[in-house]
């Protein structure tokens, strides 16, 4: 017979500090997607063409076949730009900030991985902030995780004023 485990993750209980800084994080990290995506959106110039065309690392191929393909390179780049905003948007508003929070890492994610910073990787694009292994993009999605984990916008955002109308509709339903 197995031992019965019940795990209940413990309630966190953030002091107004913490909570104020962790959703100024949450809100910088917002506008730095939306500014990226409407930056993209309103450069008729701009491609992930070149990006994608650099990528030197373990899906360099997959990147390059992205790039390859003129309607699978407009699909990456709507994707990309869309994305960023929704992104930047959800972050900044606090509405739907898990989600947000790991659409933006994964999006981190296929940055990181098209174009390390490692030693010995030379890019035409220019690269910035690179520190051997980590890069603003690699600090960027850990702070997006530790974001997903602390919830701000249930305290600081519109999903506390969404929760709250919900809960007052309930209780007079009731």
């Amino acid at each position: 017979m197995q031992p019965s485990i019940t795990h209940k993750p413990a309630q966190v209980s953030l002091k107004p500090s913490q909570l104020y800084l962790l959703t100024f994080l949450r809100v910088l990290i917002g506008w730095h997607f939306l500014y990226e995506g409407l930056a993209k959106l309103f450069n008729p110039y701009w491609s992930s063409a070149d990006y994608l065309m650099q990528s030197k690392w373990i899906f360099s191929g997959l990147f390059k076949a992205l790039m390859a393909s003129p309607t699978l390179l407009k699909i990456v780049d709507w994707l990309n730009i869309w994305g960023l905003m929704l992104i930047g948007l959800a972050l900044m508003l606090g509405l739907g900030e898990r989600v947000a929070c790991w659409a933006g890492a994964v999006l981190l994610l296929l940055y990181y991985l098209a174009a390390p910073p490692f030693v010995g990787y030379n890019y035409s694009l220019p690269q910035e902030g690179s520190y051997v292994i980590v890069n603003k993009n690699l600090i960027e999605l850990a702070a997006l995780l530790v974001l997903s984990v602390f919830r701000t916008s249930r305290h600081l955002g519109l999903e506390y004023f969404l929760n709250r109308k919900k809960v007052s509709s309930a209780i007079q339903a009731n």
